[in-house]
């Protein structure tokens, strides 16, 4: 039995908005909740990225559902210690409810405070360090920690969940998902990739699966598609310039090669719910466990009417 979760964009709407989506996808029978965490949007036409931590903070006080980030880099921008002591907080906050979701991050969020922004091979390590640094704050012993990449000293943690916060680890390459098999207690991605979480398992993995993908919701298709190249076209882009590109002018430059029959090719637009529910089956079929929609655009009152009443009856 595939979990259906929303994805909340914190690229493209402020903080109430956003705590809005989430008392409508409670309602509209999502089960879950992914929520992104970033410094900048992708693009200047998406036009926002509030704080996470305090998003979360305010989406405990309304909602039950469960709260991943998707996801949280604690390697540059954020020290592990302060993202230890972030998620230990708004696990509380949640009830348990609450999952922290960790990748290598790109250049386009994490190069802000002017450090170097490292080859892929060294992010992933910095990534195992930093978890076995979150790890061990969230036992609420004191802990030192003098690594090859982080520091830390007599830093003890009170503000504790009962149990400590599950750490699921973003992949989309063999190496990085031979990690997330590894050091994690579940996995993130998104792509429908039967392989990939084929190699997860075969590595080890045992926790749960999450993947995600966005949709358009709208009166035509063509309008979707449009609406979906003007705020996403990043996510038609090829290789690592999503982890490369270091601001949202370049990402910006970067779209104008993106088209619309690219984005209808991969992305459900429109009123058709079977495209949908065929993009819910394909992440089920590559052996997702819990699958995350994002709605694009203005109309996501719409789009929560739409799935309650043509979509979600055939993914349940």
């Amino acid at each position: 039995m595939v979990s259906i979760g929303y994805f909340l964009s914190c690229e493209e709407f402020g903080p109430r908005e956003l705590v809005r989506q989430a008392r409508w996808a409670e309602e509209a029978g999502f089960e879950r909740l992914w929520i992104s965490d970033h410094f900048h949007p992708w693009n200047d036409e998406q036009g926002q990225s509030p704080f996470v931590w305090s998003v979360i903070g305010a989406l405990s006080e309304v909602t039950r559902l469960p709260i991943t980030t998707a996801v949280t880099c604690p390697t540059v921008r954020l020290h592990p210690a302060v993202v230890a002591h972030a998620a230990a907080t708004a696990a509380v906050q949640c009830e348990g409810r609450f999952t922290l979701g960790v990748g290598s991050g790109e250049a386009l969020n994490e190069h802000v405070l002017g450090d170097a922004w490292p080859p892929a091979p060294v992010r992933l390590e910095m990534l195992e360090e930093a978890v076995e640094v979150i790890r061990a704050l969230h036992t609420g012993e004191e802990v030192d920690h003098h690594g090859k990449h982080y520091t830390v000293e007599n830093a003890r943690l009170y503000t504790l969940p009962e149990q400590p916060v599950p750490i699921y680890v973003s992949a989309f390459g063999p190496k990085a998902v031979d990690v997330a098999a590894r050091i994690g207690d579940g996995l993130c991605s998104t792509k429908p990739d039967g392989d990939l979480i084929g190699r997860y398992r075969a590595a080890g993995g045992k926790g749960p699966a999450q993947g995600g993908f966005k949709v358009c919701h709208a009166a035509t298709e063509a309008e979707g598609v449009r609406t979906a190249l003007r705020l996403w076209p990043n996510e038609h882009l090829p290789g690592e310039l999503a982890q490369v590109l270091p601001t949202p002018r370049h990402f910006e430059q970067a779209s104008t090669l993106v088209t619309e029959r690219m984005v209808a090719d991969v992305l459900p637009a429109g009123p058709d719910p079977k495209r949908y529910v065929e993009s819910v089956r394909e992440y089920a079929d590559a052996g997702y466990d819990e699958v995350y929609v994002q709605q694009i655009g203005p109309e996501q009152e719409e789009f929560f009417a739409f799935w309650q009443r043509e979509v979600a009856p055939h993914v349940r």
